[in-house]
């Protein structure tokens, strides 16, 4: 992998995006660590410089396209232009349809859907010029429905299709756009929804196990696995897919 390619995480403070972020440092990208507050980036550029790699902590509102645009400029000043970006920034407004405010809805379009498509607009210029890049979008499970959750499931299933949209679009530069739809993985956010619904989170953790195929949570870096297959240099050939990392068969 050249030296000179970098790539943009966000969402990268923990969690996914910060197993991404170091998989695609170990991969030999200078990464952009992208979160709300920049100082919440501070362990994964850490992790990452202890490793060897390079790294640059940016904190940015995804939903807000003057921060992004400006967060983006300064990576191509620093780091040099991006030609990867994993759109993995999330959060959750879980409820049921009939308690779920209109806030709730917003909040989770904003930064799922808004935020995917601002960072992607602002970082396919570096690409195209490049005539190479790769985008990644981190869908779920959830996009094929899940009780509680009307807004984020519609934010998924809507990833789904800008995926497949940037692909076409894209596809003639040298870039490529894939999904990955993780199920169950034991991150921050499921904690969360453990809570939502009253359960100690190991138990949590082992009930959604025992419907799982392969009989196991995943993990963070199961997720960082496929976005390392994406962003590949051979995987060139792969375009507009999504992936379910969700330790067996999602229909």
């Amino acid at each position: 992998m050249a030296d000179s390619r970098v790539a943009i995480v966000t969402g990268a403070a923990r969690g996914i995006g910060a197993a991404t972020a170091k998989r695609l440092a170990e991969d030999g990208f200078a990464v952009a660590v992208i979160d709300l507050d920049e100082k919440q980036c501070a362990d994964t550029v850490s992790a990452i410089e202890s490793g060897g790699g390079t790294a640059l902590a940016v904190g940015c509102d995804v939903s807000d396209a003057g921060q992004v645009e400006s967060a983006v400029d300064r990576i191509a000043a620093k780091l040099g232009g991006p030609t990867v970006l994993v759109n993995n920034a999330g959060v959750i407004r879980d409820n049921m349809l009939f308690k779920m405010s209109e806030d709730d809805w917003d909040t989770v379009m904003n930064v799922h859907l808004r935020g995917s498509f601002l960072m992607s607009r602002a970082v396919q210029k570096h690409m195209v010029e490049a005539k190479w890049g790769r985008i990644v979008n981190l869908s779920s499970t959830s996009a094929l429905g899940n009780r509680g959750q009307a807004n984020y499931s519609t934010a998924k299933a809507g990833l789904q299709g800008l995926t497949k949209t940037l692909a076409i679009e894209l596809g003639k530069f040298g870039v490529t756009a894939n999904a990955i739809a993780p199920g169950f993985i034991a991150t921050d956010m499921t904690k969360a929804t453990a809570e939502r619904v009253g359960m100690d989170f190991e138990d949590f953790a082992k009930a959604a196990a025992s419907q799982i195929p392969v009989a196991r949570a995943g993990q963070p870096e199961d997720v960082a696995n496929t976005v390392s297959f994406f962003v590949d240099e051979r995987s060139g050939f792969v375009s507009g897919q999504v992936i379910y990392v969700a330790g067996g068969p999602k229909v």
